[in-house]
């Protein structure tokens, strides 16, 4: 088996990092204070995508927004993140049980490692795919595809924690397990077609399920 798993939200809690870096981006930007909603909110979805829909900026904007955030979260906001409890014995019992173990985020590659490194976390992986910091790989199908190119284990499954993942790896006709755990709304992963765990810990009965 192939088991993917999202990093921010799934794997661990980076939203501090993450909401205090949206603050620095909307400072920079004249807007006012964003609102827990809005913060929520970010935490999944690709950075352009999230800034667009979220605070409706367009065009330039959207780039601006997207460099003042990267600038605040790369000088040491992103280490500002936990493992979600439950998370390493998961994934030793997965991979003791014969799985192979990816990352398939639409967090850049480079923050992506970092992170993955600094929460020690990185050894437990066969690969990491990640998006790029130009934009042109940043949707959740396409790093679920590239991860599904790599490796030839089926059958394969994506846990992760909010509708985009549960879309991304439907794309490619694999089920997604739901990180009940994570930022999620009540009833968005359901929603989307997941079958929710809601611990780590119940992840592998859901997956005997699937």
């Amino acid at each position: 088996m192939l088991a993917l798993f999202d990093l921010d939200g799934t794997l661990v809690d980076s939203a501090p990092g993450i909401w205090a870096s949206i603050r620095a981006a909307a400072a920079e930007l004249g807007l006012p204070r964003p609102t827990p909603d809005q913060l929520r909110a970010m935490v999944g979805p690709p950075l352009q995508e999230g800034f667009a829909a979220t605070f409706g900026l367009t065009g330039a904007d959207v780039v601006r927004a997207v460099d003042a955030y990267r600038a605040h979260y790369a000088a040491g906001a992103m280490l500002d993140a936990t493992v979600y409890a439950g998370i390493p014995e998961l994934l030793a019992e997965l991979a003791d049980g014969g799985a192979t173990l990816a990352v398939a985020t639409s967090k850049p590659e480079p923050f992506a490692l970092r992170l993955l490194e600094h929460t020690g976390l990185r050894a437990a992986f066969a690969s990491v795919h990640a998006a790029t910091l130009d934009g042109r790989i940043r949707h959740k199908h396409q790093v679920v595809g590239a991860a599904l190119a790599a490796h030839l284990e089926r059958p394969a499954v994506l846990i992760g924690d909010r509708a985009q993942d549960v879309l991304g790896a439907a794309a490619h006709g694999i089920p997604c397990v739901g990180a009940g755990w994570g930022p999620a709304e009540d009833g968005e992963l359901a929603a989307a077609g997941a079958v929710v765990a809601a611990t780590p810990a119940d992840v592998p009965k859901v997956l005997t399920g699937l």
